[in-house]
């Protein structure tokens, strides 16, 4: 344990007076995926599970086409990828050529039904 605290104390020491900016910058990348992590498994905010807008949406399934199916299945993916969409399409008020307007509407709809838990 004592060689141990040695060798971090040695590396800190090291990397403080002679510095290389490769390997900082990669340190600050690695510092930010895991701290990114942390802060994901941590998170005590109640959060929608994106599925739950595609569960909303498949009532309304037989007005959408097979392609416009798979496109709001790739969207409800991840809940990153409706926040971008929403933030894209929804709140902007953009027409995508992926979907038809009335079915971009019910889209729109069921994703701001949620907004607050995003």
């Amino acid at each position: 344990m004592k060689k141990l605290l040695i060798l971090i104390v040695a590396t800190a020491l090291y990397f403080h007076y002679y510095p290389n900016e490769k390997l900082n910058r990669w340190l600050f990348e690695q510092k930010q995926v895991v701290l990114s992590y942390f802060s994901e498994v941590t998170d005590t905010k109640v959060r929608l599970k994106s599925d739950k807008i595609y569960q909303d949406l498949s009532r309304d399934f037989s007005h959408f086409t097979s392609q416009e199916i798979a496109y709001v299945a790739a969207i409800t993916s991840s809940r990153e990828k409706v926040e971008k969409f929403n933030e894209q399409y929804c709140s902007s008020k953009k027409q995508t050529p992926k979907l038809q307007r009335d079915n971009l509407a019910k889209v729109c709809r069921a994703i701001n039904k949620y907004s607050n838990l995003l």
